[in-house]
């Protein structure tokens, strides 16, 4: 175990924290109460997302570093989409059809590794989403049974914040939610995460959202035109899982969607 005088970290997270580590690389140095076995599953998705041919950086090592774990990573330089949009908001339809070209690149790769299987993620948290009513809970259970699995590259977590940018180039960050599976789950997921955080911001904030998630949608289909009625069925079965993340400002929102399942 190494024990290093580190600078001061270049970014903050939830579960770690980012230092400037050997040239071409950063350290993402998880915090003590992370667990270990969470940081392997980090290094083993991160390592065949980078294989599958997606654009992401590639994973050097595991270390630990002053009693904590951490991930050395290539270095990346570029700004988030979101930060970017934030700056030049008129840009919203560029970035609009730029986040959805990524997402369709991302979803013609194949993934050809020992990573989760997505219907079974999504099965898993509907099952311990403790705020949707029990009721809807084999309604849910019952519409996922039937749609098709797939074995694409499917982010989990897929918004302008995980976008970096550099000029004309861009790469995919943050990986932990990657599974294998059906990529109009994977739309149906960031159109959840959208939509459902525009639900909780004042009117023109959520107006912005609504246009951006608008453009996303109809590059996407424009990409892919035979997914659309599919991806509407998978809606309320994403939105019933996401209640499990217990995200408790969402939870009036995200019901109102599963409940779609009914109609």
């Amino acid at each position: 175990m190494k024990t290093i005088s580190l600078n001061q970290p270049i970014a903050h997270g939830h579960t770690a924290d980012v230092y400037a580590w050997e040239d071409g690389y950063v350290l993402k140095l998880f915090h003590h109460w992370f667990p270990p076995e969470d940081a392997e599953y980090e290094y083993r998705i991160a390592k065949a997302v980078h294989v599958s041919g997606v654009k992401s950086p590639a994973v050097k090592e595991i270390v630990q570093v002053n009693e904590r774990n951490g991930l050395v990573y290539e270095r990346i330089s570029g700004e988030t989409m979101f930060a970017l949009l934030k700056r030049a908001p008129w840009k919203v339809f560029q970035f609009g059809k730029l986040l959805a070209q990524y997402h369709f690149q991302m979803h013609a790769c194949d993934f050809n590794a020992e990573v989760p299987e997505q219907k079974q993620k999504i099965q898993n948290k509907i099952k311990r989403a403790d705020a949707l009513p029990v009721y809807l809970k084999p309604k849910l259970l019952n519409a996922l049974e039937p749609l098709p699995t797939g074995n694409k590259v499917c982010h989990g977590d897929f918004h302008p914040d995980n976008i970096l940018m550099n000029g004309n180039d861009s790469i995919v960050i943050d990986w932990i939610d990657a599974s294998k599976g059906n990529p109009l789950a994977d739309v149906a997921r960031t159109s959840v995460l959208a939509l459902g955080s525009a639900s909780t911001l004042k009117l023109g904030m959520k107006l912005f959202i609504k246009l951006f998630h608008a453009v996303y949608l109809k590059e996407y289909f424009r990409l892919s035109p035979n997914g659309k009625e599919e991806y509407q069925k998978w809606i309320p079965i994403v939105a019933g899982a996401r209640i499990s993340e217990n995200i408790t400002e969402l939870d009036n929102w995200l019901v109102k969607e599963a409940k779609k399942i009914e109609k």
